[in-house]
């Protein structure tokens, strides 16, 4: 074996030890990780630094990179969180005797070996790691060269805590920075048990078509918000500005706002006020466009404006007839990540909410609130847009598959 598979295999086979070891001791592995991360915010802000130097200072997704004593904080916060939930594995599902005397139980159990695939945010190396560990999974983590300095520091922290405290080190792996690495965790599926890509929709293709290991899809988002014609404006304006404004590079960020013809102009009159502020540059379709002239910011939309997640203050803007238009033009263009409906019409919400297939449906709120802490979840390992097993936030109680345990006395068939 190289390197790559060793340490592959090196996680296999210590999650096995990892799942015998009592929750107390997790727990406070978990507290030590947190109170690592604290202690070392100097040297993880120089690290980040050093990662931060690497790019143009005015790509916007340098927010997703950059780590600050701030965010420092919230990552323990959120690590201590997640110490404090209950261990999903182990829970008894089902329970029944059969009429030849079979007892049968199905119980919760860990996944095994998790592998995460991710790009550049570095807080997700300590969310991804303190979710396993919670749920007595082995991790496999893959971050690009982008956080390559801030990555490997956090996981020297998280090591450090379990040495401490008895526990593998080998639990957490950090494969190099590479691409070429991921051929070897493509074929890897005698040790790997699922693999999550978390990133850009090329990243995500990318692992879709081409892993042998099973893969839950997580991250892309391009998401509408669609403001009907019975919406108070002033609410929607916030909404919409909240949900593009606040933090852009982050995949619950809306890309296209939906508007009704009814109430087109007033509606436009207000948002732009407020998001020119921001220097958010709009892509409008002709109608749209025609009562947007003299925005700053303004450019036509072609086909590409649609359907297309921006990762920074830009989106597309499509004026509609009506909410038949409004759920057609969903359908064609969402990610099935998160959209919303801006209405005071309560029947019309729940029409938009029964009827919009996507991980998180909102009415009358901004799109910024899908994640797994906001959820009161702890973290997430990332926001599962397909529908097998986990839909929306992927936290803990999902980091879980099921053993059906059979005792007897003899039976035969």
């Amino acid at each position: 074996m190289d390197k790559v598979e060793r340490l592959i295999a090196d996680v296999y086979h210590s999650s096995f030890i990892l799942q015998g070891v009592e929750n107390s001791a997790i727990r406070r592995t978990l507290l030590a990780i947190a109170l690592g991360t604290e202690t070392n915010t100097s040297k993880l802000i120089k690290a980040n630094q050093k990662d931060i130097a690497k790019h143009d200072p005015n790509d916007p997704r340098i927010d997703r990179l950059l780590l600050n004593e701030s965010r420092i904080k919230n990552i323990a916060k959120a690590i201590r969180t997640i110490a404090s939930l209950p261990c999903p594995a182990g829970h008894l599902l089902q329970s029944k005797k059969l009429k030849n005397g079979l007892k049968l139980e199905k119980r919760t159990v860990p996944l095994g070996v998790v592998g995460v695939i991710y790009e550049s945010r570095p807080n997700v190396t300590f969310d991804i790691a303190s979710l396993c560990l919670r749920s007595k999974n082995a991790c496999l983590l893959k971050g690009s060269k982008d956080a390559e300095h801030t990555n490997k520091l956090a996981v020297a922290i998280i090591h450090e805590a379990l040495k401490k405290n008895g526990i593998p080190e080998d639990c957490v792996g950090l494969l190099p920075p590479e691409r070429e690495v991921l051929q070897k965790v493509f074929v890897s599926t005698k040790y790997i048990d699922v693999l999550i890509p978390r990133g850009s929709s090329s990243l995500i293709q990318h692992v879709r078509k081409n892993s042998l290991v099973p893969t839950i899809e997580t991250g892309a988002g391009v998401c509408h918000i669609y403001v009907e014609k019975e919406a108070n404006l002033e609410k929607a304006a916030n909404i919409v500005e909240n949900a593009k404004v606040s933090r852009p590079t982050v995949c619950n960020a809306v890309d296209t706002v939906i508007v009704d013809r009814k109430i087109v102009k007033s509606f436009l009159n207000q948002l732009a006020s407020r998001l020119s502020k921001s220097g958010v540059e709009i892509f409008a379709e002709p109608e749209a466009y025609s009562l947007l002239k003299g925005y700053p910011f303004l450019k036509k939309a072609t086909k590409e404006n649609f359907g297309f997640e921006y990762l920074s203050l830009k989106c597309s803007i499509k004026v509609v007839a009506n909410m038949e238009e409004a759920l057609e033009h969903i359908r064609k263009y969402s990610t099935k990540h998160s959209e919303a409906i801006i209405s005071e019409n309560k029947e019309v919400c729940n029409q938009f909410i029964n009827t919009v297939d996507a991980a998180v449906v909102y009415s009358n709120a901004s799109t910024r609130f899908t994640d797994g802490e906001e959820f009161g979840l702890g973290a997430e390992i990332g926001i599962s847009t397909q529908k097998l097993h986990a839909r929306g936030p992927f936290a803990l109680e999902k980091l879980v598959s099921e053993k059906w345990i059979i005792r007897g006395q003899g039976q035969t068939r």
